[in-house]
């Protein structure tokens, strides 16, 4: 089945990228009464634990090589 092998790698690539590519993320804080908003607003970056990233790239993986068993 071709459309596992490239589902895999795809899939492979995308944890890949997930170890070097940060994920952004803002946060607000604060209150509002009535017509009045008072808050403070941060932004933060952070990319995917490592361990993640590896299962992803080894479910990839499994998946290619499953996809070429199967054709």
């Amino acid at each position: 089945m071709k459309t596992l092998l490239w589902l895999g790698l795809v899939v492979m690539m995308l944890g890949g990228l997930s170890l070097f590519v940060p994920i952004p993320r803002n946060e607000r804080e604060g209150f509002s009464a009535g017509g009045i908003a008072i808050g403070i607003e941060t932004q933060r970056s952070a990319t995917v634990s490592p361990l993640v990233s590896g299962l992803i790239i080894l479910a990839g993986a499994g998946m290619m090589i499953a996809g070429k068993r199967k054709s």
